[in-house]
């Protein structure tokens, strides 16, 4: 069933008003006709199963059948913290860890980052990777979109990510604490971040500074792993531990 994102003003007493590029969408691409069934959420994790009752290229408008709370979203909030890539590894990574049930990816630099974002484009290459995760939000069935933020810097980073109730640093050279044991001896926190590195990784100084600060160092095991692989990996583990 198709699915739209709407602003909450947009929801009134029994109906919902679609505009916009999705009311051009559902008359022109999906030709859709009055009387098809549609879901809509509000983005905070409700979501309204609808009935379109007026078509048209400028506004749409449906009436409300069901209102429900998503199941598809994850218990805990995660955000995914992804050092800088090359190539278009980022896009793919937003793509499946909103998939995967992050709440917000932050893009940072670190000393290893072989690709670095341009201050002048930042704005622009952020409203598309926003985009990319909205796609994947409405194709998996969320009822929230995920916020891509603008590249911060390595210390700004470590800042977002202590404001969860646990910041889990995965770190190649890390020999003892397994992500998996770690996550087993941890009650479920309301809120976790996932810190990883680019291409070659994080440097010694850093690794320092990310567990002085509170950050708690995790292997992912004896494989390394690249840059794009890691952190599907560590959501796919929370996923394991606290949702299935």
């Amino acid at each position: 069933m198709a699915r739209f994102f709407v602003e909450k003003e947009k929801i009134g007493e029994g109906f919902i008003i679609i505009d916009g590029s999705d009311a051009h969408h559902i008359a022109r691409s999906l030709r859709m006709a009055e009387g098809d069934e549609i879901v809509v959420c509000d983005g905070s994790g409700t979501e309204y199963r609808c009935r379109l009752t007026r078509i048209r290229d400028e506004e749409c408008r449906c009436e409300i059948i069901e209102q429900l709370v998503s199941e598809a979203e994850s218990p805990v909030e995660i955000t995914l913290c992804m050092a800088y890539p090359k190539g278009d590894k980022l896009e793919v990574v937003i793509q499946k860890a909103v998939e995967l049930g992050a709440s917000r990816i932050i893009p940072f630099e670190s000393s290893r980052c072989i690709k670095r974002p341009k201050a002048e484009k930042a704005e622009k290459q952020t409203a598309r990777l926003q985009r990319i995760a909205e796609e994947a939000a409405k194709q998996c069935g969320r009822a929230k979109i995920p916020t891509v933020v603008q590249p911060m810097s390595y210390s700004a980073m470590l800042d977002e990510a202590k404001g969860c109730s646990a910041a889990l640093f995965c770190y190649e050279n890390e020999g003892g604490l397994t992500v998996k044991n770690l996550l087993k001896e941890m009650n479920k926190p309301d809120s976790i971040a996932i810190i990883v590195g680019a291409e070659g990784g994080f440097s010694p100084e850093e690794a320092e500074e990310a567990k002085a600060r509170g950050c708690l160092s995790v292997s992912l095991g004896n494989r390394i792993l690249r840059c794009e692989t890691a952190p599907l990996f560590a959501l796919t583990a929370i996923s394991y531990e606290y949702e299935l």
